[in-house]
């Protein structure tokens, strides 16, 4: 559902509802309107239920997370091969601030399926690994992306993340991994 009303109003209430994930509250429609100052009825004028909020939110987490992807890649998402597509995802996976709100698509556990799978409809394009590839390329590519799954889940849930002066180390083998176009 797309959010109606005033962006400032929406963008408020989406930065409410990131800062109670990031605090380990629970998220519903009277702690977002609390923390944003709206009456209920005023969120609900955006969000008139806790799957649409929730959406929404999922929806405003990854498109953050798809800019920050492509200032990683120098050329439309459209142009990029498997393997440029995966580079800029794993730079972004492992290098990236990342807080525990990214993970807002198990925000709410009877909301889970929808939200992962909205999720994955807006990460398939950086991670979709082509079926025609040799089997060790497509190896080589899903080991790489599962590297920076984990690194990104440790950081964003702040649960054995990479120690700065290791960061380089991974994110080199994890580059390594998915090779270059002439490899």
């Amino acid at each position: 559902m797309t959010a109606r009303g005033r962006p400032s109003s929406v963008e408020a209430i989406f930065a409410a509802a990131r800062a109670l994930l990031d605090e380990g509250a629970p998220i519903s429609l009277e702690s977002v309107a609390e923390r944003t100052g709206l009456t209920k009825p005023g969120l609900m004028y955006h969000f008139p239920t806790k799957s649409a909020l929730m959406d929404g939110l999922v929806d405003h987490v990854a498109r953050s997370a798809e800019r920050q992807l492509r200032q990683r890649l120098d050329i439309p998402i459209e142009e990029a091969t498997a393997r440029q597509r995966l580079r800029a995802y794993v730079r972004w996976a492992i290098e990236g601030p990342h807080q525990r709100s990214d993970l807002v698509m198990f925000g709410d556990p009877r909301l889970v399926e929808q939200m992962t799978h909205r999720w994955t409809e807006h990460f398939s394009p950086w991670v979709h690994v082509p079926a025609d590839m040799p089997p060790a390329e497509r190896a080589r590519l899903h080991a790489a992306r599962l590297l920076a799954d984990g690194a990104w889940l440790a950081r964003a849930s702040a649960t054995f993340p990479l120690d700065d002066d290791d960061q380089p180390d991974v994110l080199a083998l994890a580059l390594d991994l998915v090779g270059t176009e002439d490899s």
